[in-house]
């Protein structure tokens, strides 16, 4: 045989090997990845999620290279005004009209429900980054839903364990009346009791109180040693200064647990104030070499460091690309069956896993405000006690009321 012909041969072998490997079609549904972020730019919780979880994802679209399997991935943002049918409005018309593939939320609770069940229906990943209720993962998950950065559960069992161990163990609960608050207080009043502490009282009040006088006249009259503020953002920074202003713990007797802190929150009321608190968090910017890297250029970006919904937002988004290119599509099924086997390595998250339930599991950290001698710059407002692993610190799958979890 010539050689021209030997090559002849070989070439037509190969293009028959070649038709029949079947080859993964890349599909990107209307031409581009559009991810949506909604989150509250103007009101209580605008500090901790805000226009900053915004700047986190175009930031993660902007290192991913702007484009996905050749297609542009675009953000597109509003403000949900912590209101939930603004949310559903929103959400659906950005599903049914302007093709938005994903969502990322911050930060309501009740919001995030309304958006998963929205993305259940419409077949689209919802990825909650800055609400915290578990209902999320137990008898509200979706199979196209994720809790990204923590929950309720993971913030009772790391400040809840760590003040009962430490002695207290009458509690009474100041709690935010909406969904988030609601599953902080019986995640935490579960652990206390478990630990053999009591629940001696609780009272709740609305979002975005400005007057806590009445409520904490009675905390300080129930015999409660422990006073857990079960709120978030502004709620919680204005009930902590005016714990301190009431005296609530000048008499030594009773001590305040911050069931749910955020860096921009230590920032908003100073070493002065928040000393000593202990709070459990998903992330702490000065954590390590990767923490700091990542937060020194978020801070060039938008001027502040970030909160632990800020870089999981960056995270989460990341993951969602990374996923697309793996299976060559931005079918939410493919997408979502692909997430199940990651394991999630980044700045934000070691070793995490999406569980079937939709629980990102990664490790937590129990944290402290530093005191004004300890705090050495603007940002040095905390350190890291100890992390919490991940299995250790979210609630088991086996006892998930999720129906997507296969029981034994």
């Amino acid at each position: 045989m010539s050689k021209k012909r030997l090559m002849l041969t070989v070439a037509a072998f190969a293009a028959s090997l070649s038709a029949s490997v079947p080859v993964q079609a890349q599909t990107v549904s209307d031409d581009v990845v559009k991810i949506g972020v909604i989150v509250d730019m103007t009101g209580v919780y605008s500090g901790n999620g805000g226009k900053a979880v915004v700047v986190a994802s175009q930031m993660a679209v902007e290192d991913f290279g702007g484009t996905v399997l050749g297609k542009p991935v675009e953000v597109v943002s509003a403000d949900y005004q912590n209101k939930v049918d603004i949310t559903s409005s929103t959400v659906r018309r950005w599903f049914e009209q302007d093709k938005v593939d994903m969502v990322v939320e911050s930060t309501d609770s009740a919001s995030a429900i309304a958006i998963q069940k929205l993305g259940a229906d419409r077949k689209r990943i919802t990825i909650a980054a800055g609400s915290a209720s578990t209902a999320l993962t137990n008898a509200e998950c979706s199979p196209y839903g994720i809790h990204y950065v923590y929950d309720t559960y993971a913030l009772a069992t790391g400040t809840g364990r760590a003040v009962v161990q430490e002695g207290g163990k009458k509690w009474f609960f100041l709690t935010a009346d909406y969904a988030f608050g609601h599953s902080l207080e019986k995640n935490t009043s579960d652990i206390v009791k478990e630990m053999g502490g009591t629940v001696v009282g609780a009272v709740r009040h609305p979002l975005n109180t400005n007057d806590f006088a009445s409520y904490l006249l009675q905390a300080q009259s129930s015999g409660a040693d422990v006073v857990a503020l079960a709120n978030a953002g502004t709620d919680f920074s204005t009930s902590l200064k005016q714990a301190q202003e009431f005296g609530l713990t000048a008499s030594g007797t009773q001590s305040i647990a911050a069931m749910l802190v955020f860096l921009s929150d230590l920032k908003a009321l100073g070493p002065d104030v928040a000393k000593g608190v202990k709070f459990t968090t998903g992330f702490y910017w000065d954590y390590n070499d990767e923490t700091r890297a990542f937060s020194e250029r978020f801070f060039k970006r938008f001027g502040t460091m970030p909160t632990d919904i800020q870089a999981g937002a960056y995270s989460a988004v990341t993951t969602y690309l990374n996923a697309v290119k793996a299976v060559g599509s931005d079918d939410a099924d493919k997408v979502r069956a692909h997430l199940r086997t990651v394991t999630i390595n980044d700045f934000f998250a070691k070793d995490g896993k999406i569980r079937d339930d939709g629980r990102m599991v990664h490790e937590m950290y129990l944290a402290e405000a530093k005191t004004p001698a300890e705090s050495k710059s603007a940002w040095d407002l905390a350190k890291v006690l100890r992390p919490i692993p991940g299995n250790d610190a979210y609630l088991p799958l086996e006892r998930s009321t999720c129906p997507l979890v296969k029981k034994p």
